[in-house]
């Protein structure tokens, strides 16, 4: 399965049916997002692989003089993007389903792209970028979120590894989708990717936060066997689930640490 199949199908109808889980994952990493974008009160802002639009959303209330444009590949979370934005409230937000790297932007139609972890994905990483580069004015600015490398000791990777081979399943594997994840996960890379787009002034900075999968242990394990469409799960593995991620809960809920990398970077 390819990575535009995954996302029109299991794994982008999973995201958008459970919005408010995704985004609990994520939104420790939002405040170190939207601080280096800086988003202005008129700056003209596309939200690339903008999923079910919180980013969008939250980019539109920071720009309440300028307009937000949220760009995704899935048409489920485009659906739910619309579905869940009042136009009253956000007239100036608009979504269009399209891969960002082949989108037929405006040239110079943006101050700023933003993006939380869906700039992963492309076939073509630099003729994505270089096509996003073209949708900036001149001056413009890209702000990205993706992931640190997996390291092995790390709790998510640890934690969700155990899941994985309580389950029989080798968390290993490799997938397009997982492959894609690891694209832009050195640094090094991103320089190189960025550069031959036509970006400068690029900047990498590392981030962690906690990731959130659940209020409590065993709501954490459904909602990890729910990502897999119709697995039978005994009872006796969901309690060994539940037992591995018993160490991970707290007041908020069970809290993974991931690690992030923020990325900066100006068209010349």
């Amino acid at each position: 399965m390819t990575v535009a199949e995954a996302w029109n199908g299991p794994l982008g109808q999973h995201w958008a049916a459970h919005p408010d889980r995704y985004n609990a994952m994520l939104d420790g990493f939002d405040a170190a997002l939207f601080d280096a974008a800086a988003v202005a009160d008129g700056d003209r802002v596309v939200d690339i692989g903008c999923g079910s639009g919180l980013t969008t959303r939250m980019a539109a209330l920071r720009a309440p003089a300028g307009r937000v444009t949220g760009v995704d590949i899935s048409e489920p979370l485009v659906g739910r993007a619309r579905a869940l934005t009042d136009d009253a409230q956000f007239p100036h937000v608009t979504y269009r389903l399209g891969d960002a790297q082949s989108c037929a932007f405006e040239p110079g139609g943006y101050d700023l792209a933003i993006s939380r972890g869906g700039v992963m994905f492309f076939a073509d990483p630099v003729a994505a970028f270089a096509n996003i580069a073209g949708a900036l004015r001149p001056g413009g600015r890209l702000v990205f979120l993706c992931p640190q490398p997996a390291q092995p000791d790390g709790e998510e990777r640890k934690a969700l590894g155990l899941l994985a081979s309580l389950l029989g399943r080798d968390h290993t594997t490799e997938s397009a989708v997982a492959t894609a994840m690891a694209s832009l996960s050195e640094p090094e890379r991103i320089h190189e990717v960025l550069g031959a787009a036509g970006f400068t002034d690029i900047e990498v900075t590392g981030v962690s936060a906690d990731t959130c999968w659940g209020k409590d242990a065993a709501d954490a394990v459904g909602f990890f066997v729910s990502r897999a469409p119709g697995l039978a799960v005994s009872d006796a593995t969901r309690a060994a689930m539940t037992s591995a991620l018993l160490p991970y809960e707290t007041p908020r809920g069970v809290m993974l640490r991931a690690g992030v990398w923020v990325v900066a970077a100006r068209t010349p």
